[in-house]
């Protein structure tokens, strides 16, 4: 049985756990152990990420499957990027998927309840960010209709940027 919830501030540890062993799954291979180790402890903290939940602009889903938080997602509407010209468009920040948990479809379901929140919110569509050498997350988005329109560098330390395509999937 699946669930989608949104968190509230009880939830705070279970979501800075699912951020961080979903980001380490899917980044921890992207830049040196510390860079990643120091990235996670300045972004996936209880307070930093209270404090995204706090922001009224940040929409947080948690995802349970049979009573186990598996994910999470988070939407930000009216995120203007400069590759794309619509004005009232919606940012997928996050969408994280546990590993052990790929291959049951859950991540369409999260995914489409974004989407349902965008087309609510009368958004022109969603784009998000998605690092280069993450092929399972690129050909999960095409498969959902993305297209790559433009790239972009993701910080994750003073030293270490890695590439990331724009991609865009308007309504």
């Amino acid at each position: 049985m699946v669930t989608i919830t949104k968190p509230s501030p009880s939830d705070i540890p279970l979501l800075t756990e699912i951020a961080r062993k979903s980001f380490l799954e899917s980044h921890g291979h992207s830049a040196s152990p510390v860079d990643i180790e120091n990235y996670i402890a300045s972004k996936f903290t209880e307070s930093a990420l209270e404090n995204e939940l706090s922001d009224e602009q940040n929409i947080f889903h948690l995802m349970h499957h049979n009573g186990r938080l598996v994910g999470y997602s988070k939407i930000i509407l009216d995120f203007p990027s400069e590759n794309i010209p619509e004005p009232h468009i919606t940012k997928l920040e996050r969408l994280y998927l546990l590993e052990s948990f790929h291959g049951l479809r859950l991540g369409y379901q999260l995914f489409n309840l974004n989407v349902q929140i965008s087309k609510q919110a009368n958004q022109a569509g969603i784009w998000l960010f998605t690092w280069t050498e993450n092929h399972r997350a690129i050909t999960f988005y095409q498969r959902m209709g993305f297209q790559i329109v433009g790239k972009s560098n993701f910080k994750i330390s003073d030293t270490h940027y890695n590439p990331n395509h724009i991609m865009w999937l308007p309504h």
